[in-house]
């Protein structure tokens, strides 16, 4: 039976990304695989609008997080996080296991980080090494305004780190121009391949923060990564298959275009809006990220909605973490997710609010999203009119 997998990663894998991962395995210590090596790592610029070096690591996303942790950093420096959900927390809980001071800027879930709090506790702590921070915060649907940001971290001597392990690809994000100094992200989100990879680049600034980190580090250390880089390889066994596919993903995507990637999210996260809105339930997130969008849920049966739409339809959505578990629910729309998906999902998200004595009106969520596709081909239609 035919699944659709709308869960904010891992994500869709398209046909010719996957095909990929079957070819047969080859030693990645090997002209062949150098080629792809350095094929890939340019074009992971390019994602991530960097100049510096793009590393891969054989982890998820946690992995590049504690590499931009352990590497930074010593036992008893201060480092502010800036936390507005669950993966925002795990800064705190990566950092104060390394012997590291934490002070926390965080707001309720739901809501998106202010910058005006970060630049207030930097001018009150002149010492801090770092911000810690999260784009696209998944836990919950908000986006932060990292640029912002980046230009409050850049007027001080802290380095600026961010989590956009699920906004790179789907939403504008750009490493250099908005000030980053360290950007992670993985391979299960937008980059629509299996998980198992984690990219980390970092800038001058940070890189002389990693003369100086003393916590004990070896599969993590970067300083190998870098000494490998040049050589078009990795310090460890490479996961060569995984690699090959992401070359595959990266053709695609830079085939696409990443500006059109980005109004195509924009587009789903537009729609799915329209269609929780025409369901009669409330956005959870404050400023919605173009990735994920999240809605608060009845709790009595908030975990019944996941279990029925999986149960009964094949169709995968996230639900809450931590807190909110039960609360609310979680649509994805990015890397290989398209308008029919979301149509689906929703569709079946009636039917399911329907058997668990929601009263709503029968294909009103779908008429909902189908109006916002629509509305907006026949704008593509009349733009490409105008300029013929």
């Amino acid at each position: 039976m035919r699944h659709y997998l709308l869960t904010p990663g891992p994500t869709p894998i398209p046909l010719e990304v996957a095909f990929k991962e079957a070819l047969p395995i080859f030693h990645h210590r090997t002209s062949k695989f150098a080629a792809i090596y350095k094929n890939v790592v340019e074009e992971l610029k390019y994602i991530f609008k960097t100049k510096n070096d793009v590393y891969i690591l054989a982890a998820s996303g946690t992995g590049a997080m504690e590499t931009a942790v352990i590497n930074l950093l010593s036992p008893g420096d201060e480092i502010i996080v800036a936390s507005c959900g669950k993966f925002g927390e795990r800064w705190t809980d990566i950092a104060r296991r390394c012997g590291v001071n934490v002070i926390s800027v965080s707001v309720e879930w739901g809501k998106a980080i202010v910058p005006a709090a970060i630049e207030k506790t930097l001018k009150k702590n002149p010492d801090i090494k770092a911000v810690y921070t999260t784009f696209t915060e998944t836990s919950t649907g908000v986006v932060n305004d990292i640029k912002r940001i980046g230009e409050i971290v850049s007027k001080t001597n802290a380095v600026l780190i961010v989590d956009a392990i699920s906004g790179i690809v789907g939403q504008e994000f750009r490493t250099d121009d908005w000030k980053v100094d360290a950007a992670v992200s993985s391979s299960q989100k937008g980059f629509m391949v299996a998980p198992g990879l984690s990219f980390i680049t970092l800038s001058d600034k940070a890189w002389e923060l990693v003369k100086t980190s003393r916590i004990p580090k070896f599969y993590f250390d970067i300083t190998k990564y870098k000494n490998y880089y040049i050589k078009n390889e990795t310090p460890f066994t490479s996961p060569v298959t995984l690699i090959t596919s992401l070359q595959e993903s990266l053709r695609l995507i830079k085939k696409k275009g990443l500006t059109d990637i980005w109004e195509e999210c924009k587009l789903l996260a537009k729609a799915a809006r329209a269609g929780i809105k025409a369901l009669g339930l409330e956005l959870f997130s404050e400023i919605p990220c173009e990735v994920v969008t999240s809605a608060s849920v009845p709790g009595e049966i908030g975990e019944n909605i996941i279990k029925t739409l999986k149960e009964q339809y094949e169709v995968y959505i996230g639900g809450g973490q931590g807190a909110l578990k039960g609360k609310i629910i979680r649509f994805s729309h990015m890397g290989d997710i398209g308008k029919a998906d979301l149509i689906v999902g929703f569709a079946c998200l009636e039917m399911v609010l329907i058997k668990l004595g929601i009263k709503i009106e029968k294909g009103k969520a779908v008429a909902a999203i189908e109006e916002e596709f629509l509305n907006s081909e026949a704008n593509t239609l009349q733009k490409l009119k105008i300029e013929v």
